[in-house]
């Protein structure tokens, strides 16, 4: 046999793809170059700017050009945030490029473990949860640098103290005064990462692969330590002020020239209440405290662009721009009222949610989407996984809701309220109606289907943490039946619940149906360890039958869910980024030849306003004409393909009794669940034992692990796949659920 790789494909598939792949393969290949020339230079000089080189090329740069239109603020934009405004824009092209489709090839056979930075979990039990070596790697990286940067400034703090003769009294001041000055320099350094990873729809997470429920822990990070320097920035002068004497004139100061402190103590209030409130306990207990305070980063932003100004706020730009980007694209997508086609309650308390979407909307398995549900709130937002593939109909998606908070409970009664009602439906007037009026963000998620590389497939779950697997496994299952490609041949699903009423859950997906045959083309296993109890109830074996009485919501102008979403369509989302992008450096250009250069402004805090106000305008105006577009031409595909020969009823069927017949179909199905599925109680899985038998009837095979459930069981599959013999990489996360994904 071949040991080579060879594509999943037929031979005339084959063969008319590969001339037209060489050019994109070519193409791709140029764009990561430039790509990766672009960003390593641009790190590069920002770990260098704190040093006397990096101070000294930044002088020459300036000096150059600084004579320009765009002044001192162009050219600390174009070094500080126009190189990743740059590769934002040839990312999207190389996605473009890149197309939908992923053809998945069987992997050479390698007799020695692989290693992958992206993947590898390195450190299991730390602070930082697990992570992978490329995670690792950038801790040590910023860690470095920020040693660097102290060490750097310190000494340029002596050189410079020793310029200024002042006496020995008021040298402290100033030195406290020169520290806190760069201090505030490393938090700015620090900004320009900050807000890329919250980005939903980010095209530079997209390239990477970066779903962001996992990026948001860079995030955290990211905001920790930018909210450390800030604050050590602001307390170094507020105690050079009180020794001087001068703390209150100095806070309620506002210079027309040179930096503005009290916009800065707005800043720097508005930052330490959303740090404050987002360390994990105030977050895990108040978390309606910690995203209502968290709002205040558009204080945060305004008032630090009139702390600085716009020579300094360019810094920072480049981040905060591609942030507002999304933010405005979600806003659109959010505000269109999407239709319920059924709701139902299932035993262990878990709601099913199927919503309605358009045809033309893609997404991967592995998504989640953002949840509002007005009745309850027009404020909050609740993310939930995906439980349905887009492989299981066109026109909509399903997602499994656990009651487990206050938001959750009142969502199950709303539910209640609609099953009462529907049964008494000639005594409620329309008016009086409860009714379900929800909007969604999203889906988002991984870029590429990764799940679907893998010959072997090992699904750990905790609880509810089962939800990603049913898109998984509907996922493969229709790909198996329509011969789409598709690399997984063995799948193990390993799941942990506390008690049996969980395994109502099973009732979401309906494996003989989907594929009738698969234990033909699908070697699949289901593990199911029932933790706190020690025996089976007589009631176990029909449990996952049982499903509450399903609703259906009346509608109320609703319709399927938004196509405005970053992970979307390609061309829309990478024209959105281009057009918004040359109406910013438009609109600046135009405001400095004809307002700031023209009236020789001169005043900073007025200037950084102005910039803010070009960046915002310049999404709305410029960014929303592409929305309108987009939106008009995502209705009018969606209802050619919704009257096609594809289209389905979006109602579902009602519940009904089976007939003697059916009883019979339904028995043989569950024959076929027994056959496959193995229940344990009163015991947890031993992954070593897993792992180790894994390894006894797999081999050296590439296998994928999936983790998706508490942060315990995470840390546990971590330790056996780090120590196992034939681990070979890791961290591909699902969301809400604190979950990664490792391989061996």
């Amino acid at each position: 046999m071949d040991e080579h790789a060879t594509p999943l494909l037929s031979k005339d598939q084959s063969s008319s793809s590969s001339s037209s792949s060489v050019v994109t393969s070519s193409l791709k290949w140029v764009l990561k170059v430039v790509m990766s020339v672009i960003f390593v230079t641009w790190v590069v000089f920002l770990l260098m700017y704190p040093g006397t080189l990096g101070d000294q090329l930044l002088t020459n740069w300036r000096a150059v050009s600084s004579k320009t239109l765009y002044g001192t603020t162009g050219s600390m934009f174009l070094l500080f945030s126009g190189p990743i405004l740059v590769i934002s824009v040839l990312a999207s092209l190389y996605l473009i490029i890149s197309g939908e489709e992923k053809v998945f090839t069987k992997k050479k056979i390698s007799k020695f473990p692989r290693f992958r930075l992206w993947t590898f979990p390195v450190l299991v039990d730390g602070p930082f949860g697990v992570v992978s070596a490329a995670e690792f790697l950038g801790i040590l990286v910023f860690s470095v640098f920020f040693l660097w940067a102290i060490y750097a400034y310190t000494l340029r703090n002596l050189s410079l103290l020793e310029l200024f003769h002042v006496l020995p009294d008021k040298k402290s001041v100033l030195l406290l005064e020169v520290t806190g000055l760069r201090f505030g320099m490393i938090g700015l350094l620090c900004m320009v990462f900050l807000f890329l990873p919250i980005s939903r729809g980010s095209v530079l997470l997209r390239l990477i692969d970066i779903p962001f429920e996992h990026a948001t822990r860079y995030h955290v990070w990211l905001g920790h330590i930018t909210m450390a320097f800030f604050t050590l920035h602001g307390l170094c002068y507020v105690v050079g002020w009180a020794i001087q004497g001068q703390l209150l004139k100095s806070l309620f100061e506002w210079k027309a020239t040179g930096i503005a402190n009290l916009p800065g103590v707005i800043s720097l209030v508005a930052g330490l209440l959303m740090w404050v409130t987002s360390l994990h306990t105030v977050r895990k207990l108040y978390f309606e405290l910690f995203f209502y305070t968290h709002q205040l980063y558009i204080v945060f932003v305004v008032f630090l662009a009139l702390h600085v100004g716009d020579y300094l706020f360019s810094i920072v730009s480049g981040g905060i721009f591609l942030f507002i980007l999304d933010r405005f694209l979600r806003f659109c997508q959010s505000r269109r009222t999407v239709d319920v086609i059924s709701a139902k309650s299932l035993p262990c308390g878990t709601l099913e949610l199927v919503l309605s979407k358009p045809p033309n909307m893609r997404y991967n398995a592995l998504s989640f989407i953002f949840l509002q549900v007005r009745e309850l709130s027009w404020l909050q937002w609740h993310p939930f996984s995906v439980s349905s593939s887009p492989l299981d109909g066109n026109h909509h998606v399903a997602v499994l809701i656990k009651v487990l908070g206050g938001w959750t409970a009142k969502l199950r009664d709303q539910l209640s309220n609609l099953y009462e009602a529907e049964n008494q439906d000639q005594l409620i007037s329309l008016q009086s109606y409860p009714k379900i009026t929800t909007c969604v963000e999203g889906p988002y998620g991984h870029e590429s289907p990764y799940h679907l590389g893998y010959e072997n497939l090992v699904l750990v779950a905790g609880g509810i943490g089962i939800t990603p697997f049913f898109a998984i496994l509907s996922d493969i299952l229709h790909r198996k039946r329509d011969g789409k490609p598709c690399l997984p041949s063995k799948v193990l699903v390993v799941w942990a619940i506390k008690n049996s009423d969980e395994l109502s859950l099973l009732s979401a997906i309906d494996i003989p149906s989907i594929c009738p045959s698969f234990s033909k083309k699908l070697n699949l296993e289901i593990h199911i360890y029932v933790t706190r109890q020690s025996e089976a109830l007589l009631e176990d074996g029909m449990v996952h039958k049982v499903v509450h009485p399903s609703v259906k919501p009346k509608q109320t102008n609703g319709c399927p869910m938004s196509v405005l979403v970053g992970t979307g369509d390609n061309i829309w989302s990478g024209l959105y980024l281009v057009v918004s992008t040359i109406g910013f450096i438009a609109m600046i250009t135009l405001l400095d030849i004809f307002y700031i250069n023209k009236y020789n402004i001169t005043t900073w805090w007025y200037k950084g306003l102005l910039f803010v106000v070009c960046m915002v305008a310049s999404v709305l105006i410029f960014g929303g004409l592409v929305v309108v577009f987009w939106h008009r031409w995502g209705h009018k595909t969606g209802e050619v393909k919704a009257n096609g020969n594809d289209k389905v009823a979006l109602n579902v069927e009602e519940p009904h009794n089976p007939s003697a017949a059916e009883l019979k179909g339904l028995e043989i199905e569950e024959e076929d669940v027994q056959s496959y599925t193995t229940m344990r109680y009163g015991t947890r899985p031993d992954f070593r034992e897993i792992f180790e038998s894994l390894n006894g009837k797999w081999g050296s095979v590439d296998v994928g692990v999936i983790v998706c459930g508490p942060a315990a069981l995470q840390a546990t599959v971590a330790k056996q796949i780090r120590s196992h013999s034939i681990c070979r990489s890791a961290n591909h996360p699902l969301f809400h659920f604190n979950s990664h994904s490792f391989d061996l």
